[in-house]
């Protein structure tokens, strides 16, 4: 399993990769996680955001970037046959690396509170749960 940086070339297999999975279709936003939405975004974060690679086939991908403050992490996927093999620790690790390097210290995500096998990925790679503060959001459009 080779761990590399995200490219624009890899938009269309990443989608794929998303649409597999329903708990992935969920998160997903027309406009940002279009393939559009998701050239910018790599643009913008072109050295933070990895993939997972076996075979020429994507087995799971991270989206990671700042605002020179913060990280953020989006939509850590893994295939679902190619689940509990470490796969997400890697990927985290090297979104992680990627951010210290840029001088970011701090990341934060969104999980479903639903999703248990996420949330429980998350305890287990240090990501508590904050229960207090609330998550809102606004569409700008």
């Amino acid at each position: 399993m080779a761990i590399r940086p995200v490219t624009e070339k890899d938009i269309e297999e990443i989608r794929a990769l998303w649409l597999a999975d329903p708990l992935c279709v969920r998160a997903m936003n027309a406009v940002d996680d279009s393939p559009e939405g998701l050239a910018r975004y790599l643009r913008r974060n072109p050295d933070t955001c990895f993939l997972a690679e076996e075979d020429g086939a994507v087995r799971g991908v991270i989206l990671a970037g700042h605002d020179g403050r913060r990280g953020l992490f989006h939509h850590l996927c893994v295939a679902e046959a190619w689940r509990r093999r470490g796969i997400a620790t890697e990927l985290v690790r090297h979104a992680e690396d990627a951010l210290r390097v840029q001088g970011i210290q701090k990341v934060l995500l969104t999980v479903f509170r639903d999703n248990v096998a996420a949330n429980a990925f998350w305890e287990k790679a240090g990501y508590p749960a904050r229960a207090d503060l609330n998550y809102r959001n606004r569409a700008l459009r």
